[in-house]
């Protein structure tokens, strides 16, 4: 069966998770996670044959190094999100089989993405990208993690590889309400576009009322009835494209199941 193509983002910006093959890890040590990190700067910041800056093949505003995962918040550039993407993994997977003497494939499948249109789910997906240590148990303190962006953005600590355009971030948020945001515990039953999550999976209610209020904005779940048709609407798909069935969708909101239906 041929794949799907890629869901295209109007805004350009997506969320990628590359993960290792049958789950394994794919960093062994810290010259592995900073070899990484030099590939994807040489997309962000790359340079000519002179060591001059040229414009770059992908704008990146957060990151996290997991050992055997990784999430990226990027925005694509004129030729598009794949080929950087591509460019990264085919290398550091060149770089891993020659030092660990391995051979086959080292990320599992094609590079998974979600779209990001609007502000209110990049700084879902900010702070979602930044707890990822914490909410694995590997780190108490978003501070505290050493391969993540947050190094980029609080000047306190040692940044090893600069690849993020900070400014474009800081430009939305100061510095401390990014902090704050970025220390405030996600709900543990929202997920993204995350490592365990299978395409087949069911939500179950609570997941659906968490993505409705943290990604969608809407204070309170029976307000989604009240909501101008056009903007209901676009909640309504929203949920339907995270995963939720139209009878639970409808359940949860209290949306009949006919007007779901003809989303």
């Amino acid at each position: 069966m041929a794949r799907l193509p890629r869901e295209a983002s109007q805004s350009g910006v997506y969320h990628v998770m590359l993960r290792g093959v049958n789950r394994q890890d794919i960093f062994e040590n810290d010259k592995d996670y900073l070899k990484f990190l030099y590939l994807m700067q040489r997309e962000a910041f790359p340079k000519d044959e002179d060591g001059g800056p040229m414009p770059p093949n992908l704008v990146i505003y957060a990151y996290c190094l997991m050992p055997n995962h990784v999430h990226l918040l990027v925005k694509e550039q004129s030729n598009g999100i794949s080929d950087p993407i591509k460019s990264i993994t085919i290398s550091y997977a060149h770089y891993f089989n020659v030092k660990y003497d391995r051979v086959g494939h080292m990320f599992q499948d094609r590079f998974r993405s979600e779209t990001v249109n609007d502000i209110e789910y990049f700084t879902t997906l900010i702070r979602y990208i930044h707890q990822n240590p914490v909410a694995s148990a590997l780190v108490s303190e978003v501070k505290d993690y050493q391969w993540s962006s947050w190094r980029e953005f609080d000047k306190r600590l040692r940044c090893y590889v600069p690849v993020c355009n900070t400014n474009a971030v800081l430009e939305k948020y100061s510095f401390d309400a990014l902090e704050e945001m970025v220390n405030d515990p996600l709900p543990k039953t929202l997920r993204v576009l995350d490592i365990d999550r299978k395409n087949n999976g069911s939500l179950d209610d609570n997941e659906v009322r968490d993505f409705i209020q943290l990604v969608c904005h809407i204070e309170t779940i029976s307000d989604v009835q009240q909501l101008p048709r056009n903007r209901r609407n676009e909640v309504l798909k929203m949920v339907l494209e995270y995963g939720a069935s139209i009878r639970q969708l409808s359940r949860v909101t209290g949306v009949s199941r006919g007007v779901i239906s003809k989303l």
